[in-house]
């Protein structure tokens, strides 16, 4: 199975994804802010990275634009609960920004699973759904 680098400054939805994913079978790596996914990423690149918009430090999309400039084929799922902006426009925004999927919070077990197939499965020169 696929090794996902998870990006959440919430504890419990790192909880929560662990879990998901790895009675998926997938191997998973944990960071609570985009600096340490970016220091993670660069010294293992992961097959997926899952990222939280809204976070402290370096956000979701400040490592979305960072990824796609450095690493352009990697695979990017990018999530959100809202923020300032409306869960809707950082949602668009991610995909805009190059994004493979996005997945809106809250999430169920079902649809985890299926962003994750599906950004996994796709490449990117897929558009974002």
């Amino acid at each position: 199975m696929a090794n996902i680098l998870i990006i959440d400054d919430e504890p419990g939805v790192l909880r929560v994804l662990r879990k998901i994913l790895e009675s998926a079978g997938h191997s998973v790596t944990e960071a609570p802010d985009g600096e340490v996914a970016l220091r993670q990423y660069e010294g293992k690149p992961a097959d997926l990275v899952l990222t939280d918009i809204f976070m402290p430090g370096m956000d979701g999309i400040e490592l979305l634009v960072h990824i796609r400039n450095t690493f352009p084929d990697a695979r990017v799922l990018a999530m959100s609960g809202g923020g300032l902006l409306s869960r809707d426009q950082a949602l668009s925004d991610a995909s805009l920004l190059g994004a493979d999927q996005i997945l809106q919070k809250p999430f169920s077990t079902d649809e985890v699973l299926e962003a994750v197939n599906r950004t996994l499965a796709s490449g990117k020169e897929n558009d974002p759904e």
